[in-house]
């Protein structure tokens, strides 16, 4: 099988040109063994590019524990530059994910090796649980708790399970961002992913939902805002307009590096 491998900030894909539909989607064992890092390829999760009914495209996403998951961020950046390598656009797509419709383009279309901008889903719904804790889907569901203490020193795999294997995430699950902030518009992050079941270098999801959740901790006022988020593996950018009345964010961006690894062929 023939494949491409794709990372975004350290958030690592194994990309596979389905337009033929040939793929075992059923197969979650196969899934599983190509994300593996030992026995396999080694990737956060598989992605299919497979062609949609009225000519776009469609991102089919399965986390690395070979199960389909909710939207990838990353990924999604990771699948857009995907199909501009293969030649099959040149500046911007539009695809369907399992949670809608999206637009991608390079940030800036005279500069072929510039970031990705990633349209993401408008939210117009957050949980405010605490004063420093907070649940919200941008895509993929998010819990989202601003620390004092260092995230560095953070023993993350205790503090996520407490939050992820504990009601009322027990069941479905939910992804864990621990947030310190750097500035009126600017945060650093560290986030447990669950399917992953473990930390990543970066998750775009998280690092969106961590900056709408900025924008309310931070009281930023009505209008359109630039967050700078730090992850593990690099830095990201989301951009959103911002009703703090309802709350509402409208017009959201993840924007971030998205470079093809390498190519290969793997015996299955």
């Amino acid at each position: 099988m023939n494949f491409y491998k794709y990372q975004g900030t350290g958030n690592d894909f194994v990309m596979v040109d389905d337009r033929l539909r040939e793929f075992p989607l059923a197969d979650i064992d196969k899934i599983a063994f190509l994300c593996d890092r030992k026995f396999g390829i080694g990737a956060d999760g598989l992605i299919l590019l497979q062609t949609h009914a009225d000519g776009h495209f469609y991102m089919q996403y399965f986390n690395s524990d070979g199960r389909e998951s909710s939207m990838c961020g990353n990924g999604g950046r990771c699948f857009a530059k995907f199909i501009f390598d293969l030649g099959l656009a040149r500046t911007d797509i539009a695809f369907e994910a399992v949670d809608g419709w999206h637009i991608a383009k390079y940030s800036n279309a005279e500069d072929i090796g510039s970031d990705i901008a990633l349209q993401m889903i408008p939210v117009n719904e957050v949980k405010h649980l605490t004063e420093n804790c907070f649940e919200l889907n941008t895509g993929s569901p998010h819990f989202v708790r601003f620390e004092e203490k260092p995230i560095n020193n953070l023993e993350i795999l205790t503090e996520a399970h407490r939050i992820r294997y504990n009601e009322p995430y027990l069941q479905l699950g939910i992804n864990v961002n621990f947030l310190n902030l750097l500035g009126l518009k600017s945060l650093e992050i560290r986030t447990y992913e669950r399917g992953v079941e473990g930390e990543t270098l970066s998750c775009g999801t998280g690092a969106t939902a961590s900056a709408i959740a900025l924008a309310i901790f931070n009281g930023l006022p009505e209008g359109k805002h630039m967050v700078n988020v730090k992850v593990k593996g690099g830095e990201l950018k989301v951009q959103f307009h911002f009703t703090p009345q309802v709350p509402k964010f409208e017009d959201v961006w993840l924007i971030g590096p998205a470079k093809q690894v390498f190519v290969g062929e793997i015996f299955v």
